[in-house]
């Protein structure tokens, strides 16, 4: 059960921050969004820096991994859950979303994927990454996208832990 209250939107004082919600994401709106309409400047912030994210020169596949690599390193079903449909509409395939978590020995993944996997993985431990986790996914991104790909799974590992600190609940119909 969650820890904060799930505003609806007729009980919410800033409508403006619904209609962004609903124009943006998908309906019904997420679990994690109605906690946060209870800071909706704080929200928008949220989601203008989620969208640019999105938006940014980082190969959505490989972003897709790199966020459900923090999801399994994290434990956060939620993350899992809400990702796997987006990583199969930017490319990752059923077989791939099912070795996610043991990237490390399975022959699904080609070099890149899995060296963009090893980079959020290390910086979800350890945060500091080890120069060779870098330098394997620096042989492959440029930098832009390697600033891309940092910001993603900074970020992502800020969202699982709002998730947990909230006990954020996985809406009916999601599984991980």
């Amino acid at each position: 059960m969650a820890r904060v209250k799930y505003l609806r939107r007729a009980e919410a004082a800033n409508q403006a921050i619904f209609d962004r919600l609903e124009k943006e994401r998908k309906l019904p709106t997420a679990n994690i969004f109605l906690a946060l309409t209870q800071t909706p400047d704080l929200l928008d912030g949220f989601l203008t820096y989620a969208n640019a994210l999105r938006g940014s020169s980082l190969n959505p596949k490989l972003r897709e991994l790199a966020i459900l690599t923090v999801g399994y390193c994290t434990g956060s079903q939620y993350e899992i859950a809400h990702h796997q449909s987006h990583a199969e509409k930017a490319g990752v395939s059923r077989e791939q979303l099912k070795a996610v978590a043991q990237v490390d020995t399975s022959a699904l993944f080609d070099e890149q994927e899995k060296a963009v996997m090893a980079f959020a993985r290390e910086s979800t431990h350890r945060v500091d990454v080890n120069d060779t986790a870098w330098a394997a996914v620096a042989s492959f991104l440029s930098e832009p996208e390697l600033i891309a790909l940092t910001l993603t799974v900074a970020w992502y590992n800020s969202g699982v832990r709002i998730m947990g600190a909230l006990a954020i609940d996985l809406e009916p119909g999601y599984t991980s």
